[in-house]
């Protein structure tokens, strides 16, 4: 506990600082070089100056400067004029030399390497297509300017790239080819605003397997978004510059006797009678607020229960990954305003063995998941760590990826998921209202699932199984696609030995496809659907007006309901695969009535091709993408 002189002297302290610019000028530039009006940031440098002969330079961001106005990014022997630098990204034009309506879909040949990728900011205007169905809506809200900057209005289809249901990371503009469209043009539309800008906006990152130090003090570590395993560096609040170990690092910003200061000056303490008079008339009420916040979170926080506190060096040790795709580590205060103090409120599973999540928001506005992990000892730490490596290597379009975890807090890791922010496939199911989960949503959520899980098991060596399957564990993004986490980390004894832990999973699948069909879990469920047999609509969600539904919908549940039961009744015993499912599913979800498919297709595909297009080995050499 707190004494509360402590709190005092802390406060005080945190309103002295409190006085630092909230908004500071730009930071300053690694090698003060300019091009135009650009000021070139790191880690891009012109390639005919000094700063090209440091050390701390990458041989992927050299650029060059033409008539001392005009700069231009190289990427695989492709000249793309340089618009605009971001903190995560460069806005470039299209290589060719006018500007038009829009472009041959192959006039923008790159998609991706390992420093750059396309950011999903993109939104593109696609044009003369046969299929319409990719035309997303919501264009109207934004203005994209034309070729000599004025508004161009809103194209008749736009696709933003953040969709990622008909493009996905890794992927180029030519894929829209397969939807019979002939041209494109494109804008990047900075989140929250109402204009966008003329371009493509590639995003960029260095390399998360690299032996040298990357950031600097006082800087975070942040995962790129479209870079295979990329990292970049962003200083903490209070702090300015690029965050990077090579370039101008981070120093202290504040407002000192009306002027700014930054570094070292920041660090002189001078407190005026005037000063000392203003925070003694603030601080009382803070005080009591604060104090009263302290006792709160401090209750909240977990304990050891009075054994000893694992070794750190350990758990550093396990937590400095040989992958490529490298975890951020959070500290628990970050993690716990996230959270709100790990509020009820913010729960998303409710506690079991397997631990309990919680939905928060990082101080930069990303949303996240944390799942907070029991163990009893160092033992069962150490393996947690181990499983959240392992799992934290593979990508899957349907995986939730891992983007860092907290050992702060003796036993109990805290695991930080990506959350889309559209809550959990079971919150969905309990809506009662207009806003529920129709049965072409539900079909789809369980086909992607399905496929994710048997591409763990079958196509990544050693297998990786979840343990902890239910609908609570499944993320939905904006349109409904499934994010799988919530991974049993802490695999005991309680599971079973031998093939029975695997083959848990096909078993739990098949609970959890008894609850699509139902819209409710329960114990009993399973066993009603037996006795039901054949009489499939006593047991169908009552919002999914099965009576309604065309004769070929209804085959379709009484399917679904069908391969639930197998899995409730031979998972255990191996002899249904998660993969023989997967199949299935995406067999029954492909078929329609009408001789179309809205979604079917592009999952099988998935499915079938992820050897190529998912699987990363897990060699302990090397990891590398197939």
């Amino acid at each position: 506990m707190f004494p509360p002189l402590l709190i005092l002297f802390i406060l005080c302290n945190t309103l002295h600082l409190s006085t630092c610019h909230s908004q500071s000028p730009p930071p300053p530039s690694h090698c003060n070089e300019t091009c135009g009006e650009l000021s070139i940031p790191f880690p891009f440098f012109l390639s005919n100056s000094s700063c090209a002969a440091s050390p701390s330079t990458t041989a992927a961001f050299p650029l060059t400067c033409s008539n001392s106005t005009t700069l231009f990014l190289t990427i695989n022997s492709d000249r793309y004029r340089v618009l605009q630098f971001f903190p995560d990204g460069v806005l470039v034009d299209f290589p060719a030399s006018t500007c038009r309506q829009y472009y041959n879909l192959n006039a923008f040949p790159f998609a991706g390497n390992r420093y750059f990728g396309i950011s999903e900011e993109n939104v593109v205007g696609l044009y003369d297509c046969d299929d319409s169905s990719l035309c997303k809506p919501g264009c109207e809200t934004t203005d994209y300017p034309g070729c000599d900057g004025d508004s161009n209005g809103s194209p008749a289809c736009c696709y933003p790239l953040s969709d990622r249901s008909s493009w996905d990371l890794g992927d180029g503009f030519s894929v829209f080819s397969k939807f019979g469209c002939r041209g494109f043009t494109c804008w990047v539309v900075p989140r929250g605003a109402g204009v966008g800008k003329r371009g493509v906006k590639l995003e960029w990152a260095l390399p998360g397997n690299s032996s040298s130090r990357l950031c600097a003090s006082d800087a975070d570590t942040v995962n790129a978004t479209t870079v295979q395993s990329g990292l970049r560096c962003e200083c903490r609040d209070g702090f300015v510059g690029d965050g990077y170990a090579g370039g101008s690092g981070c120093l202290k910003t504040c407002v000192k006797d009306g002027r700014e200061a930054r570094g070292g000056d920041c660090l002189t303490r001078r407190r005026s009678g005037k000063m000392v008079s203003i925070l003694a008339g603030v601080l009382g009420p803070i005080f009591v607020v604060a104090t009263l916040t302290a006792l709160l979170c401090l209750l909240k926080r977990p304990t050891n229960g009075g054994t000893y506190e694992p070794n750190k060096d350990k758990l550093q040790n396990t937590l400095s990954f040989r992958k490529p795709w490298t975890t951020r580590s959070f500290t628990y205060r970050e993690l716990e305003e996230a959270t709100k103090c790990f509020d009820d409120g913010q729960k998303l599973t409710d506690a079991t063995s397997s631990g309990e999540i919680y939905a928060g928001l990082l101080a930069d506005g990303s949303p996240v998941a944390v799942h907070k992990v029991e163990c009893r000892d160092q033992r069962d730490l150490s393996q947690v760590l181990s499983r959240i490596e392992v799992i934290s290597a593979v990508f899957h379009r349907n995986m939730a990826r891992i983007i860092g975890c907290c050992i702060d807090c003796g036993y109990t890791p805290l695991v930080v998921y990506e959350f889309p922010g559209n809550g959990t496939v079971e919150e969905h199911l309990r809506r009662r209202e207009a806003g529920g989960l129709d049965w072409y949503q539900r079909l789809s959520i369980a086909a992607e699932t399905a496929s994710v899980l048997a591409f763990l098991q079958q196509e990544v060596s050693p297998p990786i199984f979840h343990h902890n399957l239910r609908s609570a564990c499944l993320f939905l993004d904006d349109c409904h696609s499934v994010r799988v986490a919530g991974f049993r980390l802490h695999i005991g004894s309680e599971i079973g030995g031998g093939g029975i832990v695997h083959r848990s999973d096909v078993y739990e699948f098949g609970l959890l496809l008894l609850e699509m069909v139902a819209g409710t879990k329960s114990r009993e469920l399973p066993a009603a659907a037996l006795q039901r047999s054949g009489k499939v609509e006593e047991i169908v969600d009552p919002n999914l007006y099965y009576h309604e539904q065309t004769a070929f919908r209804r085959e379709q549940i009484e399917a679904v309901a069908d391969l639930a039961t197998r899995c409730w009744l031979f998972g255990r015993e191996g002899k249904i695969g998660m993969a023989e499912v997967a199949k299935e599913l995406v067999h029954i979800a492909k078929e329609s009535g009408d001789g179309g498919s809205r979604r079917g297709p592009a999952l099988e595909e998935t499915f079938s091709n992820s050897s190529l297009l998912q699987m990363i080995s897990m060699s302990p050499d090397s990891i590398y993408v197939h």
